[in-house]
């Protein structure tokens, strides 16, 4: 049998010339899973049955000279994905029974390339979390070392992708969600542009934040999936009409870089704030290696970068606190069976089925749109908003793409930040600026401490998707940090 570690372009080699079939590939997965995840949680179901027919469909359009890129292979969905038939619980007791009655927009074009969908990927509750503690079912393992976190929210496709358990597999990023695990799981993780990809299907947390995105093992593997994924969506209002000329461009180069000359702006402010010298070494490493390649590299300022994380909680859970309203225990998810009245039945519904810190978020997100403190709270997070995407715009009048860390460090012991909201929101620092001005940003490995892995950041302008892809290539080709694998 392959390689569990293999690459897209690998596995469709051994695919195309009969070393191995879809089927094999598939069953390979499903054992792998049923031996690993009891430890790592990474599944929260799996789809055995509809796995091994979409392989079998594979096989067939293989025998018939198919060679498209996803073709057969193992991919997961985060569990917030809605798959016409499916349990899309969101990590949430509240749609612990509910069935999508439709396909995500990702969902179906994936299905139609012929990925093969191993399951479903747990998560931060409704996707709020940096650590997939929230999960309502069960945490996750971080696979480098099972007694620290993977990252939230995309916590469970970080670690399935880490672990070996899935090729790639899709994910949501609104604060950071992608970004932050994929650093902390030693994963590439890709936040595309804010409407590059249709949410349509998408159980919502923050609409004008939310975006879709990937984590594979590699930056061309993460471009063969975004290309699937990517395009205009009628069906969703955010969806942009530009086309994925780029990502087809980078894919049909084999992924050649061709831009030696690119100008990578290093924000002070994100650098000052970096506590830990083992993590600093390291992105100076990354910083060297890119100048190899030909890059320059200077100084830059977004000077309203930590206003970042106040704005963004406060448009975030207001956001929240309108979108999770439509879980009233009426229509859909989970009802209550204690309750004498309407009021009771709401309160109760969403008592029983919300956790503590979608709660909480609801709560604040209420407290700031409320009647006296809109303009105090909300208005002026908006404003910081306006202003953090202005600094990006200005920044990139002098600069191609910014270099930044992923995260704050390493992943931290489970339970270790769960009192300390503040300590864990922080987690988030150096992700939410972007999330917040809409750019494409993509975190890759770039080196290790205390053998846990780091991520470098790459920051870009509105739609170059394609030239973070391309850098992140290049710096794979020339590293190997990508393809190293914990001791499972």
């Amino acid at each position: 049998m392959p390689d569990p570690y293999l690459d897209i372009r690998e596995l469709r080699a051994l695919l195309d010339h009969g070393e191995c079939s879809a089927t094999e590939l598939c069953e390979q997965h499903l054992t792998r899973i049923e031996r690993l995840n009891p430890t790592l949680g990474c599944y929260l179901r799996l789809h055995e049955q509809a796995a091994r027919d979409a392989a079998r469909e594979a096989d067939a359009r293989i025998n018939q000279g198919d060679t498209s890129p996803l073709l057969g292979i193992p991919i997961a969905h985060k569990d917030l994905f809605c798959t016409k038939g499916d349990i899309a619980t969101c990590g949430s007791k509240i749609l612990e029974h509910w069935r999508a009655p439709y396909d995500a927009t990702i969902v179906e074009r994936l299905a139609r390339a012929g990925a093969v969908v191993l399951g479903k990927c747990n998560m931060d509750e409704f996707a709020m979390g940096s650590s997939n503690e929230n999960s309502a079912y069960h945490p996750v393992a971080n696979p480098w070392d099972a007694s620290r976190v993977p990252g939230g929210s995309s916590g469970g496709s970080a670690a399935s992708v880490a672990a070996g358990l899935a090729v790639a597999a899709t994910a949501t990023d609104t604060g950071g969600s992608i970004r932050q695990p994929a650093s902390l799981c030693g994963v590439t993780g890709i936040r595309p542009t804010y409407g590059r990809v249709s949410r349509f299907g998408m159980i919502a947390f923050a609409s004008s934040l939310d975006q879709a995105g990937v984590i594979a093992r590699s930056a061309f593997d993460a471009a063969l999936m975004l290309r699937t994924m990517a395009g205009f969506d009628p069906r969703d209002s955010t969806s942009s009409e530009r086309g994925v000329e780029d990502l087809d461009a980078f894919i049909a180069s084999n992924g050649a870089f061709s831009e030696p000359g690119l100008r990578i702006g290093l924000p002070r402010e994100y650098m000052d704030a970096l506590k830990s010298a083992g993590y600093a070494s390291a992105l100076d490493s990354a910083r060297r290696e890119l100048e190899s390649l030909g890059m320059s590299v200077v100084d830059v300022s977004l000077p309203s970068t930590f206003a970042a994380i106040p704005a963004y909680y406060v448009l975030a859970c207001s956001e929240a606190s309108s979108n999770l309203s439509r879980f009233d225990g009426v229509r859909y998810g989970h009802r209550s069976t204690d309750a004498e009245s309407l009021e009771d039945l709401y309160r109760n519904s969403r008592m029983e089925g919300f956790g503590a810190e979608v709660k909480r978020r609801i709560l604040t997100g209420t407290y700031c749109l409320s009647y006296g403190y809109y303009d105090a709270y909300y208005k002026k997070a908006m404003r910081v908003r306006r202003v953090i995407r202005d600094e990006f715009a200005k920044a990139f009048e002098s600069v191609d793409v910014l270099l930044t860390p992923s995260s704050p460090g390493i992943a931290f012991k489970r339970g270790e930040l769960s009192n300390d909201h503040i300590a864990m929101y922080q987690q988030d620092c150096f992700t939410t600026p972007a999330a917040l001005a809409g750019q494409p940003c993509l975190s890759m490995p770039c080196g290790f401490h205390a053998g846990l892995p780091l991520g470098a950041q790459l920051i870009g302008a509105h739609f170059s998707d394609a030239r973070l892809l391309s850098i992140a290539h290049a710096f794979q080709q020339a590293t190997d940090f990508h393809t190293q694998r914990p001791a499972l």
